[in-house]
């Protein structure tokens, strides 16, 4: 919320700046004030997507109007070919390229600036992370950068969600029969953990042979090699075979091979495959390699389901095997976020090895446009908890002025403090749109019978305050019927501002143009005056839940219920 009237300022900056240059382009093109309003535009609008990305709305809305105007431009024969082209170019560097290099500018600050980890570092991916000081760079600092056979490696899922989690599996074996009554092979749980701990160890063993460390020199797996994944606390082999997955029953259950001295023979190689490769030959690395796991008997890839496992799972992440996994997903891709050369061959060596820190130091600084890349797409990417707030409303709602929203309620008295609209703002800006979509219909019926009822002045006018006022509330405002995320009535502000920027152009078209008379206009004016002062007392009334300056008794509290008394008085006629 404290964003938006910062964004409101931003969008309107940019229309007004483009309404300026529109203007000296009719009396004094290429002149300093002309230079000046047009890159105040392109500045106005990077500012406004830089603030949020919701600022990306009016941005294209400008650019339409300017696309319009350039399009008039190319058709006008009194321009040299030359003039014409430099026109095109001074908006396109202006409109396009400035707020294009303002954006990655304010990116590039912010990067420099921001460089430690913080609490939310986990959305991002490990590469990111390991840039950043403190947090992940300070834990893998010293790691070797080439996955080599015997190594001990923790695995991070790509795709994060539900929430960012690594591979991970305990003594605990998957229940003999599940609640449904469907079976399981009774192996060791594998699972996706959302936190560090030691059983997300993993050693790349090499199927060939029997150790567990890496050899001298070591010897690095590359894209299509056949590995075996053993647990580093169980020494157990990931494994997975034609048995349901508890939650997943149409995929495989992904367990560590316990050998019951059954017909259930182990499973345990996998091919690796490096999805981010420049080539066939090219070798797995800590961090900035994303591979997959194809399992060699079935064809089905390790993917992290992301329903919650039951008690008895301890409400950890299913891991599964997916035999239908075709092309890139997050979901099947993992990269090597920890990660040391083992070099125990003793169970009890290798579990104090798993603590200690690695030797040798690998840089793996991401470019600025890389980190750049990835930051734009976890902000569009990111959800928030999918449960519904108690102020979240829907977009029809905020028209209808359905509801608002509480940010402060005093603990001792009835003090509070409420985002409202109010309501004869709300309603005149509603019709003013309603009466400028009539009036230009009836306009564009008239004039296809060749009956101009307004100077081509005066029509060009009012269609440009159409193109940016409705079109401004439209571009703002549609949108959100197509988004998934969780809405308030704060969103609809940037909306509500054009519509209201409307409503002074629709009351000025009235008294010029259909008033014919000096009594009409004065009757017209007397009406403004009231709707001003209603809008005024409205105002006043709310000022205690908008300001929180007083406090209310709850008799006065209900007497400000009026969509309630309003709902009273229909249901009573």
């Amino acid at each position: 919320m404290l964003l938006e009237s910062v964004l409101i300022f931003f969008n309107l900056l940019a229309v007004l700046s483009y309404l300026k240059f529109f203007n000296c382009q009719k009396h004094s093109p290429f002149s300093l004030s002309w230079w000046f309003w047009l890159t105040l535009t392109g500045v106005a609008c990077s500012c406004a997507v830089g603030i949020k990305y919701m600022g990306v709305f009016t941005y294209v809305l400008v650019l339409g109007v300017a696309a319009v105007h350039a399009w008039h431009l190319l058709g006008d024969q009194t321009l040299s070919n030359v003039c014409v082209f430099c026109h095109l170019l001074a908006r396109a560097v202006a409109l396009l390229v400035i707020p294009v290099v303002l954006y990655l500018l304010f990116f590039y600050v912010h990067l420099i600036l921001v460089f430690r980890s913080g609490p939310h570092d986990q959305i991002m991916s490990s590469a990111f992370q390991a840039s950043l000081e403190g947090g992940l760079a300070r834990i893998t600092q010293g790691q070797p950068l080439e996955v080599a056979f015997g190594s001990q490696v923790t695995l991070r899922n790509v795709f994060g969600k539900p929430v960012p989690c690594w591979l991970h599996s305990h003594q605990d074996t998957y229940p003999m029969i599940y609640e449904n009554g469907r079976g399981s092979s009774h192996q060791q749980q594998v699972t996706c953990y959302p936190f560090k701990d030691v059983n997300n160890w993993w050693i790349v063993k090499d199927p060939r042979r029997h150790q567990l460390v890496v050899s001298s020199p070591p010897r690095p797996v590359r894209h299509g090699d056949m590995v075996q994944l053993v647990h580093g606390m169980t020494t157990r082999s990931l494994n997975t075979h034609d048995v349901a997955a508890p939650l997943s029953p149409h995929s495989q259950e992904v367990s560590c091979y316990i050998d019951y001295n059954i017909s259930m023979p182990a499973q345990n190689l996998w091919r690796l495959e490096i999805v981010n490769r420049g080539s066939d030959t090219d070798v797995w690395k800590t961090i900035l390699s994303e591979v997959r796991f194809v399992h060699v008997n079935t064809s089905a890839v390790l993917k992290l389901s992301g329903a919650h496992l039951p008690d008895w799972g301890y409400r950890q992440l299913e891991i599964v095997g997916e035999k239908l996994s075709r092309g890139y997903h997050g979901s099947t891709v993992w990269n090597v976020e920890e990660h040391r050369y083992g070099a125990s061959q003793e169970q009890r060596e290798r579990e104090r090895e798993l603590h200690s820190p690695a030797q040798v130091d690998v840089s793996r600084n991401l470019s600025f446009m890389a980190r750049f890349s990835e930051l734009q797409w976890r902000v569009l990417a990111l959800r928030s908890d999918d449960s519904e707030h108690k102020y979240s409303s829907s977009p029809l709602e905020w028209v209808t002025l359905d509801t608002n929203i509480a940010y402060w309620l005093h603990p001792r008295t009835s003090a509070q403090i409420h985002l409202l609209g109010n309501i004869v703002i709300w309603v005149s800006g509603s019709l003013a749109l309603a009466i400028y979509a009539l009036l230009s219909l009836w306009y564009l019926l008239r004039r296809r019978r060749n009956v101009h009822d307004l100077p081509q002045d005066a029509w060009l006018r009012w269609v440009l305050a159409g193109a940016l006022c409705a079109g401004g509330w439209a571009v703002n405002y549609l949108p959100f019927f197509l988004m998934e995320k969780t809405l308030f009535l704060y969103h609809y502000l940037p909306a509500l501002t054009f519509q209201i920027l409307l409503l002074p152009v629709v009351l000025q078209h009235i008294s010029d143009h259909l008033c014919r008379s000096q009594l009409q206009r004065s009757i017209f004016s007397a009406l403004v005056v009231a709707w001003y002062s209603s809008a005024c007392h409205v105002s006043n009334t709310l000022r205690p839940l908008t300001y929180g300056d007083k406090s209310l008794s709850p008799h006065e509290l209900k007497a400000l219920r009026w969509k309630d008394s309003w709902d009273i008085l229909i249901r009573k006629h």
